[in-house]
């Protein structure tokens, strides 16, 4: 869609891809790797926006692939409030909380224009 072949290429994807991975990290060590509840739940929302991202683009039609990217902007939300806690119980400090924050913000709006971008795409013809 919007001529990208492959789910790879969108930058909310990438971008989504590096705060999981940061996420891994940030969870793995300290107090929050011991609260497996939180740490696993910060974990599953962060792997659901680039799952989503993925699973929508390779969807054959625009409403489901719509559907796909408001889920992804779901567990964006998701993340940053469950950052919230991690700041509140001191698992991350308000450096990390803020930058953390403002990748996901960053990748909701991404995730939202993406979502204009398929919804004002024309359908393809009949063959």
């Amino acid at each position: 869609m919007a001529g990208v072949r492959r789910f790879e290429e969108w930058i909310a994807w990438q971008r989504a891809r590096a705060l999981t991975a940061e996420i891994y990290r940030i969870t793995a060590v300290g107090p929050f790797q011991r609260d497996f509840a939180l740490r696993d739940q910060v974990r599953r929302a962060a792997v659901s926006i680039m799952s989503n991202i993925a699973e929508g683009h390779e969807r054959y039609s625009r409403t489901e692939f719509k559907r796909f990217l408001s889920i992804a902007r779901g567990s964006a939300a998701e993340v940053r409030s469950q950052l919230y806690v991690a700041l509140d119980l001191s698992y991350v400090d308000a450096a990390t909380f803020s930058r953390l924050i403002q990748e996901c913000v960053e990748i909701s709006r991404l995730i939202g224009r993406m979502y204009a971008t398929v919804d004002q795409q024309q359908p393809a013809p009949p063959t």
